[in-house]
């Protein structure tokens, strides 16, 4: 005897019974994912069929007849001054609000990270406070605020509110990632002649650009899916592509061969975001669950 132990071999019955579980595991994740994506192939089916047909029957019955499907919705959608002009609208809301959260939560979570000042931790806990606090609340007071500096049913006023809540959450990410970095690497880097700007965007940034990718893809989802701030804050003349979609609702009730290619492009941006980032949304949750 060497000491070594033998596994016992499988059985064939065990063998089978195996692989036929992880085989219907796989055929339950492919019709989870299925089943996920439904609404979305509903809606994109819809937007291909006339409003006659529409109205008439169900997405479903596209596969009885798919000859009728047509791209007029997307050419009536694009004659929709409202509708175009409110996509661009969100793009101008959306893209500075996240911009403006990763580059002052990435600066703010360096500091709390590696920077002494009075009152660090303090200030810090006053950070972390601040993500209780629901957006409701601050709907009035603010709304009030704004009014006062001229702010109130502008497109800054929408950007800046949706920063100043996204911080919060910002600063805390990033600072907890920043704070697992390697004293080490920093103190080589200082002891090379980097200086703290330098050092911030030669070695934290770098580092840290999983956990920003991922920051910047939860506050780009949540800034273009935004429904009530922008209906609140945003100019009613030139609103987002959320409130523009509502207000066509409310003002024509069967005007569905606009709302269904438009609001099938509301949901396709931010797909098309999360899937072009997926691999460093991943990175950076998986670093901040392991860390």
């Amino acid at each position: 005897m060497n000491g070594t132990q033998v596994r016992p071999s499988r059985s064939p019955a065990a063998r089978l019974a195996s692989a036929a579980a992880s085989g219907a595991v796989r055929v339950l994740l492919v019709l989870a994912g299925l089943f996920w994506l439904m609404p979305t192939v509903g809606l994109l089916l819809s937007s291909l069929r006339p409003s006659s047909d529409i109205a008439a029957s169900g997405w479903w019955e596209v596969f009885t007849a798919p000859a009728r499907l047509t791209t007029e919705n997307y050419a009536h959608l694009l004659a929709n001054d409202t509708i175009t002009g409110s996509l661009l609208n969100t793009v101008l809301i959306t893209v500075p609000a996240t911009l403006l959260v990763l580059v002052i939560g990435s600066l703010a979570g360096y500091a709390f990270a590696w920077l002494e000042f009075p009152g660090r931790d303090w200030w810090f806990l006053g950070v972390v406070a601040l993500l209780v606090v629901p957006v409701q609340v601050a709907l009035v007071p603010v709304a009030k605020l704004f009014g006062v500096v001229g702010l109130f049913e502008t497109t800054a006023g929408v950007v800046l509110f949706h920063t100043a809540f996204g911080l919060p959450f910002a600063i805390f990410l990033l600072r907890n990632f920043f704070a697992e970095i390697p004293r080490e690497l920093l103190e080589a880097a200082r002891l090379d002649g980097a200086g703290e700007i330098r050092l911030f965007t030669r070695v934290v940034l770098p580092l840290g650009g999983p956990a920003i990718a991922s920051l910047g893809i939860f506050q780009f989802l949540w800034v273009w899916n935004d429904m009530l701030i922008a209906l609140v804050f945003a100019d009613s003349q030139s609103p987002p592509i959320t409130v523009a979609l509502q207000q066509q609702v409310r003002q024509f009730g069967n005007n569905v061969d606009v709302l269904a290619p438009g609001a099938f492009l509301s949901m396709v941006v931010p797909l098309v975001v999360f899937f072009a980032f997926q691999r460093q949304f991943a990175s950076g949750v998986m670093a901040g669950a392991v860390k």
